[in-house]
């Protein structure tokens, strides 16, 4: 069987919070709201966004437009300037020349998430993509992991499989709990005392997949 690498998305294959505060400033320029709000808006999205998010933004800044009208620009928004660094798009396709099954497993609203894989070309460069909203199971939960293998056509066996994240909780203690072997991408964190170290831990994506090229077809590391 074909060794399997889930990678997640955000603050992983693209920089997400890079993006999200680009699109705050550009979102209050246009609402003509004052640079006093960007820390509140941006907390409140940091960690995800959602529809419900919106109505928050609108009843706080007294905003007519709908609540689905600033959700939809929000989702064409990002699309538009998220990016995944040519390098890391590259390398999921050097990842796939060498025997490896790809897929993403991201936490997320399936609109937003599916908008910037394919904006960004990840769609077009992996085997099947699992987002939490459609699955109904959210990182760190098992089914999620399980699910993600499922629509990337393989058995769990927990050979050959490898979770790539930069969540310690989300991405890594769930993908251990599911029988994954980890690669952290710590973006120049420290990992947290209190948790098990990842299997591998590494800077960027771009590093996570020179790892798993070098550990080769079998998928495990000597």
């Amino acid at each position: 069987m074909q060794p399997l690498a889930l990678f997640d998305l955000d603050n992983t294959l693209v920089d997400r919070q890079s993006t999200l505060a680009g699109w705050v400033a550009i979102f209050l320029v246009r609402h003509g709201l004052p640079g006093a709000f960007e820390s509140w808006l941006y907390e409140l999205l940091a960690d995800r966004a959602t529809p419900a998010h919106f109505a928050q933004v609108r009843d706080r800044f007294g905003i007519a437009e709908p609540v689905d009208t600033l959700w939809n620009g929000y989702c064409t928004d990002i699309a538009r300037t998220v990016v995944c660094p040519p390098k890391v798009l590259t390398g999921l396709e050097e990842l796939r020349t060498h025997g490896w099954r790809i897929g993403v497993a991201t936490n997320g609203a399936t609109d937003i998430q599916q908008a910037k894989l394919r904006a960004t070309g990840i769609f077009d460069r992996v085997d099947a993509v699992c987002i939490s909203e459609e699955t109904g199971a959210r990182k760190p939960d098992v089914a999620m992991f399980q699910e993600a293998v499922r629509r990337c056509g393989g058995a769990h066996d927990g050979v050959g499989m490898w979770v790539v994240g930069d969540d310690p909780v989300n991405d890594m203690a769930g993908a251990r709990e599911a029988g994954f072997r980890t690669v952290w991408i710590d973006r120049g964190r420290s990992w947290p005392e209190e948790l098990p170290p990842p299997d591998h831990q590494v800077r960027d994506a771009r590093a996570a997949i020179d790892l798993l090229v070098a550990i080769g077809p079998v998928g495990r590391a000597a």
